[in-house]
């Protein structure tokens, strides 16, 4: 079985985890990816996070699992001629500042001379704009994205914490392939490449924090002005830590009733479900501790509070849901265990796990290969630049993940039709915080409105014959359907990827249940956190003294930017074949992938990776230190991120900070005497951070080269000047709602569309009319419709309220 991207050759010319994933997940598709390394390897070859030792002659496990199936090819300095061949004969570059090779190759450069070529670039900030050449790694990325504050992880009298297990190069890296395979359809259409400048801030910003820019400006108030964390989320029982959710009104009330408090029931509370659980945790809490996790589990389960064992590099393959879909597998050249692939597509020779290359291993065969050069397109690009125009996709999800993947096909030119119904609206319209006695409240979310842009609004109660004899007329039409129910509501009413296809052959349908289409855990509701708890996630977030924070919530987006890729790939095997697909994306699946590194660490080397607050591997010191100024709220509590990569970086520290005494020790010059001393120096740093404003110390430390970064409140991100330069946000008007800013994709494009919000997110039912009519019904047919409660644009009963009549 071909596999839907064979024939499709890539040029690897990145280094670091973003890059790798990337073309990992391009490879995985089938793609022919051709790592071109320096003689002395891509540093991933010699990197462990857990400090293991590699032999001269190894590889580090979490390289070979992201370089399985690529082909590695040395090429010497001044071998410009041999990269230049295998330029003209690929399709894509997936390109990184970081690779030794990539330095001497301009991108803007290299999409010039050959304008067939899908040039991705991944860095720090983007290609230009003020602050371009800056220093910076994943973990100040963080603080600047507001996602080390995020949502309201950790604790109001403890710095903030970023997420750890570096999953913003993860998340990066799946943007990058997502991007990739986007501009790919239209090179198909037209043969014109792109140059996608791909920020990992500004992915960052899309994946670890929840719209807050959208949301300050339209209720003009923050999203939250505390650091709590989520209740109960990852507590400890009597053996072992478990996690629980509350996403919804009734999960807290079910909660309250499983622990044996209806007392704590308030159905008329002003109060949100958040702060009604802070007011409960130390008792809800006790409880817990003296509870054994499998009976927290199976009551959980019973009252349909999403719920998981709390996973990690060690116990999460042994997770009995696990083992029975299995989601590890062994790696084929060295032996230890990874995920598999985040997504399943019927009938899609996907690749299996492949081994990854040796250095230079296929340098002498790719010299000696005649390579056939791709045709160069004629003229500029011509009309649409929108890679999906034409594009019909169906939006039957809700929340954060569904939207997250269907969101990009919308600012890329699909028409996206997002189906609500009256009695059940898309969540995200209700949990914004507007009182029912204001004016249209549910069309005034932010969230809903920052997710949502470009689509048109189809009310059905498809609880209802009529409801979903229209809704499957409406399903011939599409291309696509898209949906994130747990797996049981769809097979009720009639609506399994068989029954899609006896309404269009050819139809793509992607189901994104929280952990699968079987498996024990199968009918379990999974909010993001719970994801998060079950894949290893949490894990790493937080203090070693405490149970885990939840990261709160990558596991959405993560889940959506996968989807899409899978999606894709899915639409591709149909070009080439003429069959539908039915594309599995398990938000679970998703977040195992990006989770991968403890899994990999533990089963090569025995090595559980930890939570160490804000210290991690890739950088000692690497630390968020207090600074002086009062924040907007009143407090004393703002922060900066300092992390230092390299021996160079630490002279430069020192030499900025004055050349103190105690930084001049000797010890402190190499990162295994830094990392032994981190005490030493986290006191001394704090010291000097605290005696100075945010800015003063970014103006000290980043013009020597070392990264540093304000922690931004997640609202304030729209104030960064290289944000506003690279124009990631866009005003979008909306008939009820104030104008406000609305991120875009994390990306900016060479030949690609000016704007990419082109309509305001729809009212409920807006687009009712002229959708129906387009399936051939009357004005009078609509109307009864309306009258009998199965269209609407309202909350309310829905059509179920004929029957009761």
């Amino acid at each position: 079985m071909t596999a839907p991207l064979d024939g499709y050759t890539v040029v690897d010319l990145s280094s670091g985890i973003a890059g790798a994933y990337a073309t990992k997940i391009l490879a995985d598709g089938g793609a022919d990816v051709i790592k071109v390394e320096a003689p002395e390897g891509d540093p991933l070859r010699r990197w462990s996070a857990s400090g293991a030792q590699i032999g001269p002659q190894e590889d580090g496990a979490l390289f070979v699992f992201l370089a399985g199936g690529k082909r590695s090819v040395v090429a010497q300095p001044g071998d410009a001629q041999l990269i230049e061949r295998l330029l003209t004969a690929a399709d894509a570059v997936i390109w990184s500042p970081e690779s030794a090779v990539a330095q001497s190759i301009a991108p803007e450069d290299l999409f010039r001379r050959h304008p067939h070529l899908i040039v991705t670039t991944i860095t720090p900030f983007g290609l230009d704009g003020p602050w371009s050449d800056r220093a910076a790694t994943e973990f100040t990325l963080q603080a600047w994205s507001g996602g080390a504050i995020g949502i309201g992880r950790g604790v109001q009298d403890r710095a903030p914490v970023s997420i750890g297990g570096q999953v913003g190069e993860w998340l990066a890296g799946a943007f990058a392939a997502a991007m990739t395979l986007a501009f790919r359809v239209r090179a198909l259409r037209d043969g014109h490449g792109e140059l996608i400048d791909l920020s990992q801030l500004e992915s960052q910003i899309l994946g670890l924090t929840y719209y807050p820019v959208t949301y300050f400006e339209m209720l003009e108030r923050p999203w939250r002005t505390e650091r709590k964390p989520t209740v109960p989320g990852v507590a400890q029982a009597a053996d072992g830590l478990v996690a629980l959710g509350c996403g919804t009104a009734q999960q807290w009330w079910d909660l309250c009733a499983m622990s044996g408090h209806d007392d704590w029931i308030d159905e008329t509370s002003e109060l949100t479900i958040t702060e009604q659980a802070n007011l409960h945790a130390e008792e809800l809490y006790a409880w817990l501790r003296e509870q054994k996790v499998d009976d927290v589990r199976e009551l959980a389960s019973a009252f349909r509070i999403p719920n998981s064992p709390v996973g990690n590099g060690e116990n999460v393959t042994a997770m009995d849901h696990f083992l029975q879909r299995q989601a590890f597998v062994r790696n084929p050249r060295d032996g230890f265990t990874q995920p598999a692939l985040p997504y399943r597509l019927s009938g899609v020779g996907l690749r299996e796990p492949s081994p990854a290359p040796r250095l230079g291993e296929h340098t002498e065969e790719i010299r000696a290969t005649r390579l056939t050069p791709r045709d160069a397109p004629s003229g500029r690009p011509k009309g649409d630049r929108l890679p999906f125009s034409g594009l019909r996709v169906l939006d039957m999800t809700t929340f954060w993940a569904g939207p997250s993947c269907t969101h990009p096909l919308g600012m890329l030119g699909a028409e996206v039709i997002h189906l609500e119904s009256t009695p059940r609206p898309d969540g995200t319209r209700l949990i914004a915080g507007i009182p029912a006695t204001v004016e249209q409240w549910w069309e005034r979310s932010p969230i809903f409105s920052a997710l949502n842009t470009n689509k048109k609004s189809l009310t059905l109660d498809f609880q209802t014959e009529q409801g979903r004899d229209l809704l499957r007329r409406l399903i011939a039409t599409c291309d696509v359907v898209v949906e994130n129910f747990t797996p049981r509501v769809i097979e009720q009413i009639g609506l399994d990827f068989d029954s899609l296809r006896a309404l269009r052959e050819d139809i793509i349908m992607v189901r994104m249940p929280g952990f699968g289409l079987d498996g024990p855990w199968r009918d379990n509701p999974a909010f993001a956190y719970i994801i998060e708890d079950a894949s290893g996630l949490s894990w790493l977030t937080g203090y070693p003294d405490r149970a885990p924070f939840e990261p709160y919530s990558i596991g959405d987006p993560n889940a959506g930017v996968h989807a899409l890729s899978g999606l894709l790939l899915a639409l591709e095997h149909r070009r080439r074949t003429g069959r539908g697909v039915l594309v599995e994306a398990a938000m679970v699946d998703a977040a195992l992938n990006i989770a991968a590194e403890q899994v990999i660490e533990f089963s090569a080397y025995g090595a559980l990776l930890q939570r160490d607050g804000n210290r991690g591997p890739a950088a000692a010191p690497q630390n968020i230190y207090q600074s002086a100024e009062i924040d907007e709220f009143g407090r004393a509590d703002s922060w900066v991120a300092i992390a230092v990569s390299t021996d160079a970086q630490w002279v430069a520290l020192r030499g900025a900070i004055g050349q103190p005494e105690w930084a001049m020790d000797p010890r402190l010059d190499t990162a295994e005497g830094r990392r032994a001393h981190h005490d030493l120096i986290d006191a001394q740093l704090a010291a000097w951070c605290r005696s100075r404003g945010g800015d003063e110390i970014v103006e000290t430390l980043w013009p020597a080269g070392i990264p540093v970064a304000k922690v931004m409140q997640p609202h304030r991100q729209l104030e960064l000047p290289q944000v506003r330069f690279r124009r990631f946000f866009e005003h979008v008007g909306h008939p009820v709602n104030m104008a406000a800013a609305h991120s875009t994709l994390p990306v900016s494009l060479a030949n690609g569309p000016r704007e990419l919000h082109r309509r305001a997110a729809p009212l409920l039912g807006e687009h009712n009319h002229e959708l129906l009519a387009e399936l051939g019904l009357s004005d009078d047919e609509i109307d009864e419709l309306v009258e009998d409660g199965v269209i609407g644009n309202q909350p309310g009963v829905g059509g179920r309220r004929k029957a009761a009549r």
